[in-house]
């Protein structure tokens, strides 16, 4: 069984041709996750683009695709990750129980709320300083 990194591999350094691999190696292949990693090469945006607008459903064509465009390499692209903060997801349960909102609402709703406010609402609530404390690092 393949995960997405030999998947990967097989797009940037093997190269073998599509009837080598099994069914059980296509259930494998999740189209969105290896679009994803392979944009995180800088060259290869513009491919991935283009090659996304396919629908995932087409697992062939997509590694057909990548196999032929993608010279082959074996160097690795480091993975670039969100540089948004994310929020305790006990504080935003309270926020969301105490305003009858969504957690999607609450999450625009703290980007507006000053720990000052939040630590008043939860105060409110009957939660201790400490707890505050842990819930707004």
């Amino acid at each position: 069984m393949r995960n997405v990194f030999d998947w990967v591999k097989e797009i940037n350094t093997k190269k073998s041709p599509i009837d080598s691999f099994s069914n059980k190696d296509w259930d494998q292949w999740n189209s969105y996750v290896v679009h994803r990693v392979l944009s995180m090469n800088p060259d290869y945006l513009a491919l991935v683009n283009e090659v996304q607008k396919l629908p995932p459903t087409d697992k062939k064509q997509i590694y057909s695709i990548y196999r032929e465009y993608i010279p082959k390499n074996n160097k690795w692209s480091k993975y670039i990750k969100s540089t948004v903060k994310q929020r305790n997801k006990d504080l935003i349960q309270y926020l969301t129980n105490y305003f009858q909102l969504s957690t999607r609402e609450i999450k625009e709703y703290l980007q507006f709320l000053s720990n000052k406010e939040v630590t008043k609402i939860l105060s409110q609530l009957g939660i201790e300083d400490k707890e505050i404390k842990k819930l707004l690092k």
